[in-house]
């Protein structure tokens, strides 16, 4: 048969196929965008602005719709009360991870971020239960984080009140928490290990919020067929779990199973008590995966986050100033601020809030699926239906949600009154991210500690200095800019 022909037929076999299972699809799930086949709503979706295209989807179809991503559909909640009423109202149900094709290559179904049923909840139980047994809010976490933030404070010293770009020195500080809490130690900034890990983890951060990453996810046949930076991020995650099963020879190697010295040696001790156990969830690839996730989860985001609350801050130079005569009153300048510090300081706790809100780190939430065929507000959505939860429309529930809050507006979002937009957000559902409590503490620490020692000084005038997101897609990036640290 000629292969012209046979090219038609199979494109042709395709093209019904994605018809079929799109019609097949929509009649049990919410409403939509018609789809177009093969490529779904991918052209009624802009990747560098997700959000403002599910806004606009939501006042045509309500607050839960379908939108398809190749062929693949997702149900999008959208507002405060579809997603509580997911979260909270149906907890059990909606406590599945949405696999997708990247995730499901790079983590193989293990570790606690990408994984699911009984491995994920045994994972996510000993890994909370070993971090707080370890200081999760109390002391010895604490005092990491605490001589974290002291060698944070004296690279900065290290740029001479100069300008500089501060992305890479924030991204070590809480990646280093991560090491010390792991494998019992931090690195010096100019380690090489420690930067071969910080530059696969940046490099691959930017490969993950790249709208080719999406196009992988949505086309999966792409990601063996084709080249692209998707293989340059396969390669970092190999590179990194093998380093990591390094640490963990050598943990295995030195153990003393009464006296664990970090995540691993406790991870280690749980696996020896299961050996007799044929379906043990405790194995050397999950610790590999688990180890890996804590970095993922544990150093962009807060990273991130104090980046961009770097240039708020620079922005508005009056909140700068009243948390700066806060730190002044309740902590001074001989001491180390502590966790203790920010019941007394509840300014620097509202800014912290406002900072977290006003950038929306991730605008659609990591995608959820749910655990079993349920029926939500009128519809019936299949079991493993992949979900967005778009917690931006959460945070629109705010006044003037697009401004960031000055000193004299500040009370109304946060400082007479707990928000349950905001708690809502953060503290809701199965899926809490585990290391919650752990990134409160590096972001109070840190931001006091850095506003301690030093004035924040704009190399651009003010007016020009812009904070809108770099991109609104999967992650909310700040703009590059520069600054210098004044020491005080």
């Amino acid at each position: 048969m000629d292969p012209f022909v046979v090219l038609v037929l199979c494109l042709s076999f395709v093209l019904l196929f994605s018809l079929w299972r799109q019609s097949s699809g929509r009649r049990k799930l919410p409403p939509g965008p018609t789809p177009l086949p093969i490529i779904g709503n991918m052209l009624q979706i802009d990747v560098k602005d997700i959000c403002k295209s599910f806004s606009n989807f939501s006042k045509v179809y309500g607050p839960v719709f379908t939108v398809y991503f190749g062929m693949n559909p997702v149900v999008v909640l959208h507002g405060y009360e579809a997603v509580k009423e997911a979260l909270i109202d149906n907890a059990e149900e909606f406590s599945g991870r949405g696999i997708l094709p990247i995730s499901e290559r790079i983590t193989n179904g293990l570790g606690i971020i990408s994984s699911n049923g009984k491995r994920w909840k045994e994972t996510r139980r000993f890994s909370l239960t070993t971090l707080r047994n370890f200081g999760m809010g109390k002391r010895s976490i604490e005092d990491r984080v605490q001589e974290e933030a002291r060698c944070l404070v004296e690279e900065l010293r290290k740029t001479n009140a100069s300008p500089c770009d501060p992305t890479f020195i924030l991204g070590c500080a809480p990646c280093n928490v991560i090491c010390s809490v792991v494998f019992q130690k931090r690195f010096d900034y100019k380690d090489e290990n420690f930067l071969t890990l910080m530059k696969r983890f940046n490099e691959n951060f930017r490969i993950l919020t790249s709208p080719w990453i999406q196009v992988c996810n949505n086309f999966p046949l792409l990601i063996d067929c084709f080249p692209g930076t998707h293989n340059k991020l396969l390669k970092n995650v190999a590179l990194t779990k093998s380093y990591i099963r390094e640490k963990v020879k050598e943990h295995q190697a030195t153990l003393d199973v009464n006296n664990p010295r970090d995540f691993i040696d406790c991870f280690l001790i749980k696996m020896e008590r299961e050996k007799d156990n044929q379906e043990s969830e405790f194995t050397i690839e999950n610790l590999v995966g688990t180890v890996a996730d804590l970095f993922v989860a544990g150093t962009e985001t807060t990273s991130t986050t104090l980046r961009y609350g770097l240039l708020l801050l620079l922005k508005h130079p009056e909140v700068t100033a009243k948390v700066q005569e806060e730190i002044d009153h309740v902590i001074g300048r001989h001491r180390s601020p502590c966790m203790q510090d920010r019941s007394h300081m509840p300014y620097t706790d509202a800014v912290i809030h406002e900072i977290q809100r006003y950038i929306d780190l991730v605008p659609t939430g990591v995608p959820h699926a749910v655990t079993t065929d349920i029926k939500f507000r009128n519809y019936l959505i299949p079991k493993v239906s992949l979900f967005l939860l778009h917690y931006i429309s959460v945070l629109l529930k705010f006044p003037n949600p697009s401004i960031f809050w000055s000193a004299i507006f500040l009370p109304q979002h946060f400082l007479f009154r707990k928000s349950n937009y905001f708690l809502s957000l953060l503290s809701s559902g199965k899926r809490i991210c585990a290391g919650e409590g752990l990134a409160r503490m590096e972001l109070f620490l840190f931001l006091t500690t850095i506003l301690q020692n030093f004035n924040l000084k704009p190399v651009a005038d003010l007016k020009n200095l812009n904070t809108t997101s770099a991109t609104r897609g999967i992650i909310s990036l700040p703009p590059s800019y520069q600054i210098c640290f004044i020491p005080v």
